[in-house]
């Protein structure tokens, strides 16, 4: 039987909203098919006031109630646009599953009461379209014990596993990867930082919101001592199962490492392009010494940072998720509507092996339309 659903996503980047209609047929092997897809920006007001919620301020509770409402509305209008151009009516699309945008990741190991915060009322949604909205999908995993991210390698693993060793790195403004083995084992976890000082970097000194094709960082040169400092943090070291955000990765991390030290902007890039190539280069080395490497989310389409990734790992090959029918940059927002469907179908999709919960669990909560 043939189901619709629309996926929601607006990732670390804090730049556009992802929407997506999904059509699944079958269960196993599961069927995916993006009927369309928009992909809505955010204005520079909200994303002001969502990064100024990303760490501690005044009048929070305030603030964050305002954008939790703002930011409904904002992908209510954005499944509105999306049925629109598909002439498809909100009565035929089953769910909208909705990751909402995070503000707060504060996993276990980090404070003393881990808890995660995604903005976009839920009711809001459902309420403007008049299609069932499910969301807040990493609290119960959390409550279990887990990371409560990342979610995808459930996902990954209906779409991508293979019976050989394949990784999926998802570059969005922080990176993580999806271990797919050949023993059919899944495993995964945050690598570190992906995009998100990247596009710092550039907009703070070139008034650009990303670095096209990373042509500025190939521009420059790798700091070697900013590049050991960087690689210093404790992080990368941490065994699994871990998770990251900004609230680990942020301007003010860089701009400590880079105390006393004296280098262009565009070797600084350089040298953040390839602390998140080494990053994952060192996650993916980890896995498995040879395989398939499929990446998806922003950084897919940097050029440098892609060449970047195949020169430390020369045995891996390296294609985008579009290779097998779903297209890197919609990857997320498709994974959502998934988290929809196994919900409603009272099914689960958190993975206990990649976050550490104590068992696998049905996630998210159902708002009816």
């Amino acid at each position: 039987m043939s189901e619709l659903y629309i996926g929601l996503m607006s990732g670390t980047s804090v730049d556009s909203i992802d929407a997506v209609l999904v059509e699944f047929e079958g269960n196993s092997p599961l069927h995916t098919r993006v009927v369309d897809a928009i992909d809505q920006p955010i204005s520079a007001s909200m994303r002001e006031a969502i990064l100024a919620l990303c760490a501690p301020g005044p009048s929070e509770i305030d603030r964050a109630g305002q954008l939790d409402r703002q930011l409904g509305e904002a992908f209510a209008e954005a499944v509105t646009s999306l049925l629109q151009r598909t002439s498809i009516s909100p009565a035929e699309v089953l769910a909208i599953g909705s990751h909402g945008q995070t503000v707060r990741h504060r996993p276990p190991g980090s404070i003393a009461i881990p808890f995660s915060m995604q903005l976009g009322d839920p009711n809001t949604i459902a309420s403007l379209t008049g299609i069932t909205t499910v969301a807040d999908f990493r609290r119960r995993d959390m409550v279990l014990g887990g990371q409560g991210a990342p979610l995808m390698p459930a996902f990954h693993h209906a779409a991508f596993a293979s019976g050989c060793d394949r990784a999926v790195v998802n570059i969005g403004g922080m990176a993580n990867i999806t271990e797919l083995g050949a023993d059919g084992e899944v495993r995964g976890y945050d690598t570190g930082p992906g995009n998100a000082l990247l596009d710092y970097w550039v907009e703070l000194h070139r008034g650009q919101r990303f670095d096209r094709d990373g042509a500025w960082a190939a521009s420059g040169r790798v700091h070697p001592e900013l590049f050991e400092r960087l690689m210093a943090d404790p992080y990368f070291a941490t065994e699994p199962p871990k998770s990251t955000g900004r609230e680990n990765f942020n301007p003010g991390w860089l701009e400590s490492a880079m105390g006393g030290l004296h280098l262009s902007p565009a070797d600084t890039q350089a040298t953040l392009s390839e602390v998140t190539a080494a990053s994952i280069a060192g996650a993916v080395d980890a896995f498995a010494q040879s395989g398939e490497l499929l990446i998806c989310g922003g950084g897919a389409r940097n050029l440098d940072l892609i060449q970047r990734l195949q020169r430390r790992l020369p045995t891996w090959s390296i294609a985008d998720t579009g290779k097998y029918g779903i297209a890197g940059d919609w990857l997320e927002a498709v994974g959502f509507a998934w988290f929809a469907r196994q919900t409603l179908h009272g099914l689960p999709s958190n993975c206990p092996t990649v976050t550490g919960a104590s068992r696998s669990t049905i996630l998210g909560g159902i708002y009816p339309a």
